[in-house]
């Protein structure tokens, strides 16, 4: 007897439905369990677990020919994901489910060999992939409902073992729908971790590049001897940027699902992502990669910060591969199999020392370093590389009476209003226009449109231009950043004082 049961691979971020198609053959002689279908080795043995869970769950597993076959066949099925869809199928083609029972629904989950059904990694995006294939009902562990009912429209009915799922297939014990609880955002309290800006004593302007960075997405790199602050500014970033819309938080969390970080029972990201990998990751880690590619870093950080301390320390390779996904917004990961690509728009928040010993500038302490090595060392940092960075900023040692003052600075909240108004500015420009989040995310094409210059301002910006000999890139991100500036001042055009504060945050010419 062949049973059809649904289902689902996660292939990069996407869902893909699979049919699990079980055949039982009752008049073989010698007994035989066999899956096809590009299957890897959780899933072969699958075999074993639903051997085991069903004559556990007190059911029948003859002892006969089951042929079971993924299909498509073409596509690699990957992970223990398939175990409860295969048992199911077992149940099913033994005339112990009724083939009615299961019509219209996606089965989801790791089975124990005592027949409990475990939590499996890619929940949303395997759910996401029924309701745009019609399917009205899924089946997942009790763990992983919550992260199941994020998805509207379907019905979610979480199990915990084998047996009861065949008691509610033959409507002896019905199992209701798990009913999630209204998504909301509550992003109150700051995340472990993160600091507040009015636990940072000085380094005002050091706060107002934060905040202009976070007024438009724009990359900043941080300078500044051993000490400083550079790290605990960094990780005040996070504490302004604007609060999570419910769009972004499901985007955020669909990654967190296929990288399998989210928590069981609040499954939806209420904060933005705060990433700070060591500056000894490789390229697979930082872009994502593996066989099967799964998301990196720059990924995990989509709508969030990316933090890089002692960013000239990483390899100039793995730095390099960064250039075009902070261009772009998006990585793409060619393999054998096909090309995947992954969501990458994130704030890149970059931390260096000045020199080798890290002192030179300081005004306490004498640099050790040679010209020769202060120049080689900030050389670490390529050009099209800090052509794609738009803030550069110094940041100096804090003088010991500020440190010890008890003047209290100004919080993250009110920092954030300021920047959420400034968002809310740009929302309104871009209303319309795909792809456009922040002014960061503008084209050229955009900048002629949308950015409009005082008669002044475009005087000032071309006297610069040929003075600063600004690359085409470097220009447009001056107009960019600009904009940024003059929506934190309600300005509707960009006048002088905005290019002339964008100007001080490019790079100074490097030592020789």
């Amino acid at each position: 007897m062949l049973a059809i049961v649904r289902a689902c691979a996660v292939i990069g971020l996407d869902g893909c439905i699979i049919e699990v198609e079980v055949d039982f053959n009752p008049r073989a002689t010698l007994p035989m369990f066999t899956i096809v279908g590009l299957p890897d080795s959780a899933v072969k043995e699958s075999r074993e677990r639903v051997r085991a869970a069903v004559k556990n769950s007190h059911l029948q597993f003859p002892n006969k020919v089951y042929i079971v076959n993924l299909s498509p066949a073409d596509i690699p099925k990957h992970g223990p994901a398939y175990d409860l869809a295969i048992a199911v199928g077992v149940l099913a083609s033994t005339d112990q489910i009724p083939l009615a029972a299961i019509e219209n629904s996606l089965f989801i989950g790791e089975l124990s060999l005592d027949g409990s059904v475990r939590h499996v990694k890619g929940v949303m995006p395997m759910v996401y992939a029924a309701y745009q294939a019609g399917i009205e009902r899924v089946y997942v562990a009790a763990s992983d409902a919550p992260q199941a009912a994020l998805i509207n429209g379907l019905e979610i009915i979480p199990i915990e073992t084998l047996g009861q799922l065949v008691e509610h297939l033959y409507g002896l014990n019905i199992i209701s729908p798990y009913v999630p609880p209204p998504l909301t955002i509550d992003d109150s309290t700051l995340p472990d971790g993160i600091v507040d800006f009015a636990d940072i004593k000085g380094q005002q302007h050091v706060k107002r590049a934060l905040e202009i960075a976070a007024g438009g997405n724009h990359n900043i790199l941080l300078s500044g001897s051993p000490g400083v602050g550079k790290t605990l500014l960094a990780r005040a970033m996070p504490g302004i940027l604007p609060k999570l819309t419910i769009d972004e938080a499901l985007e955020v969390t669909r990654i967190y699902s296929v990288a399998d970080v989210l928590q069981g029972e609040r499954p939806l990201v209420q904060a933005r992502p705060f990433r700070a990998p060591h500056h000894t990751i490789s390229q697979a880690g930082l872009v994502g990669g593996g066989s099967m590619p799964k998301p990196g870093e720059i990924s995990m950080a989509h709508r969030g910060v990316l933090f890089i301390d002692e960013i000239v320390e990483m390899s100039s390779k793995t730095l390099e591969v960064m250039r075009q996904p902070i261009e772009d917004k998006i990585v793409t990961i060619s393999r054998a199999q096909g090309s995947m690509t992954f969501p990458a728009n994130f704030l890149l928040v970059g931390a260096m020392n000045p020199c080798p010993c890290g002192y030179y500038g300081d005004s306490t302490r004498a640099c050790t370093c040679s010209p020769t090595m202060i120049s080689r060392y900030q050389g670490r940092l390529s050009g099209p590389l800090l052509d794609r960075i738009d803030l550069h900023l110094d940041v100096p040692r804090v003088e010991y009476d500020r440190l010890m003052s008890d003047e209290r600075a100004e919080t993250s909240a009110e920092v954030r209003k300021r920047v959420e108004s400034a968002r809310e500015h740009q929302r309104k420009r871009f209303e319309g226009r795909a792809g456009l989040y922040a002014n960061s995310d503008m084209g050229v094409s955009e900048i002629q449109q949308l950015c409009y210059l005082s008669p002044e301002a475009k005087q000032l910006l071309e006297v610069s231009t040929k003075r600063l000999q600004l690359s085409a890139r470097s220009y447009h991100r001056v107009i960019k950043l600009s904009r940024t500036i003059a929506d934190l001042e309600d300005s509707r055009r960009i006048e002088v004082p905005h290019i002339a504060e964008s100007l001080q945050y490019r790079p100074r010419p490097q030592n020789t």
